[in-house]
């Protein structure tokens, strides 16, 4: 018999499942639950297959017969009515998906170059991405985006003054778009047109001290009772020329007091290149007398409320602001400082940018250039630490 609307509504569920039929292999299968689904049973090409056809009340009797004859009409052509439905349904979620977003270029893009970049640098790509540009373009099909949408969200950057961070951005945008072009998902870079478009960064030096300067620094810097740690921290970088970042991550392993060497290992390094550090005298009579006040951890400058994390990037600039020196140097400027000082005194150009970890520009001879000079670097460094403690 088939059913009528009442039957339908009336079944209840029983302790195993069971089913209702309604001809034309229509049934309706009642869960001991009491929920209720909607199948229909067929052949194609000799083989029993079903249909789901939904879940009661949602769909009537009569939607579920609609269903039925529709799917019969299908059979009729010669088709399987089951691949027909899924063959919609992806369409349906093809035409409602969003092909090739921005944002998952970007990170596809960021996956494959972080490789080579420090975890700080690629963090630094990453947060700019989260914060200035996925939110307005994240979901963008990438081929679409336009320069002059491309241009808003860049201005937004550029309107809370940091428009040296909306140059790199931009650039940064120009690979991923660069990168979605090679693999096949977009045809057009807006971002290097964009260029002329934008502000532009005046180039801000850190600001630096001149060789006649230091003395009076050094007698500022001898007068502070602050905490030695940070003190101690800050001279090391004066005689080593690492960047701030690479100083306060440092981890005991890495000295060798032996061989008076600091190897930095490539994770921790800017540009993904392990870097070894010659110690003057003066650089390791700084490290026995941090090692007395933080040897007993893994790095050498822990944080005051988690040792396991290092001290804070503020640190040494907030040590050179107290001692007098605030906008007048910076951790950073002590590299400039060094450079200029070693350049002046005529020392090999090659030794003094290997020290301070910068890449040859030149792409080529940079890749297989890894000589360290180490044995000019030594001679170098215990120079300039003795330049330095003379000037005390």
């Amino acid at each position: 018999m088939m059913l009528n609307a009442r039957k339908v509504d009336t079944a209840k569920g029983k302790e195993k499942s069971y089913k209702l039929s309604d001809g034309g292999g229509l049934y309706l299968q009642v869960e001991p639950s009491g929920s209720k689904y909607w199948r229909m049973k067929y052949r194609f090409a000799g083989k029993e297959k079903r249909l789901s056809f939904g879940v009661h009340p949602t769909v009537t009797l009569a939607d579920a017969r609609q269903k039925r004859d529709d799917a019969k009409r299908v059979l009729a052509s010669g088709e399987d009515p089951g691949e027909v439905k899924k063959a919609k349904k992806l369409a349906l979620r093809a035409e409602n998906e969003i092909i090739d977003p921005f944002e998952s270029i970007a990170l596809e893009w960021h996956k494959l170059k972080s490789a080579k970049w420090s975890a700080g640098y690629a963090s630094d790509i990453l947060e700019a991405f989260n914060k200035d540009i996925f939110p307005y373009l994240g979901q963008r099909p990438i081929a679409d985006i336009k320069p002059l949408e491309l241009l808003d969200v860049l201005k937004l950057i550029e309107a809370r003054g940091s428009t040296e961070k909306a140059r790199k951005v931009r650039q940064r945008c120009g690979e991923v778009f660069r990168y979605a072009i090679v693999t096949g998902r977009a045809i057009y870079n807006p971002a290097p047109d964009l260029a002329s478009a934008m502000q532009g960064h005046k180039a801000v030096h850190y600001p630096f001290l001149k060789a006649e300067e230091l003395p009076e620094f050094f007698t500022a810097l001898s007068n502070y009772k602050g905490g030695s740690t940070v003190i101690l921290g800050a001279r090391l970088l004066i005689h080593t020329g690492l960047r701030t970042g690479e100083l306060r991550a440092a981890e005991w392993r890495e000295i060798d007091l032996k061989n008076a060497l600091w190897e930095i290992p490539q994770e921790r390094m800017k540009m993904r290149r392990s870097h070894i550090v010659p110690l003057s005298k003066q650089a390791i009579s700084y490290l026995e007398q941090l090692r007395e006040l933080t040897g007993a951890y893994p790095l050498m400058f822990p944080g005051r409320s988690d040792i396991r994390k290092c001290m804070s990037e503020a640190s040494i600039n907030q040590l050179f602001k107290r001692i007098g020196y605030s906008g007048r140097v910076t951790g950073h400027g002590f590299r400039h400082t060094m450079s200029t000082i070693l350049h002046e005194k005529g020392f090999n150009s090659a030794w003094i940018e290997t020290q301070l970890a910068h890449l040859d520009k030149n792409s080529i001879r940079g890749i297989y250039n890894h000589a360290q000079y180490l044995e000019g670097r030594k001679e170098m460094m215990q120079w300039y630490s003795d330049y330095l403690e003379a000037a005390e």
